[in-house]
């Protein structure tokens, strides 16, 4: 609570935009390079060890500079990037693009993985149709259901 006349308090959050030239948190990086929605889930996959910089774990406050090295497990897929560029907002997705660079052999493994991924058949599936009334009786009886 502030005072009038007096600079109001700031939160780690809420630092000002040239806190630290050259720098910016780990999270708001990974937000404004557009690999999570939300600052919330960067600070979320940070917190559950899924970001690690220059090969340590990080932490969500952790600044991240120029040529930092950034490696990002997000689901099946992993990153391994560069830091090229720092944003302290958002933009657009040719902006983000910019910020970082990625790995030849880092691309080619994501690729891999989303190739077997695709290729790999769904858990389930009805085929033509959901299974009607006989069909639902069928199941139970072979289940040794009822």
């Amino acid at each position: 609570m502030s005072r009038r006349g007096e600079k109001p308090d700031l939160d780690a959050d809420d630092a000002p935009d040239d806190a630290a030239p050259g720098k910016v948190r780990l999270d708001k990086w990974l937000w404004a390079a557009r690999f999570f929605k939300t600052r919330a889930l960067a600070a979320t996959a940070i917190d559950g060890g899924k970001v690690d910089v220059n090969s340590e774990r990080a932490k969500r406050s952790k600044l991240v500079q120029a040529n930092d090295q950034i490696r990002l497990r997000n689901g099946p897929y992993e990153w391994q990037l560069t830091v090229r560029e720092i944003a302290q907002r958002r933009g657009s997705a040719t902006i983000a693009q910019q910020l970082y660079e990625e790995s030849a052999a880092s691309r080619a493994r994501r690729e891999d993985v989303h190739a077997h991924l695709k290729s790999m058949p769904s858990a389930f599936a009805f085929g033509e149709s959901r299974p009607g009334k006989r069909d639902r009786r069928e199941l139970r009886k072979l289940k040794g259901e009822q």
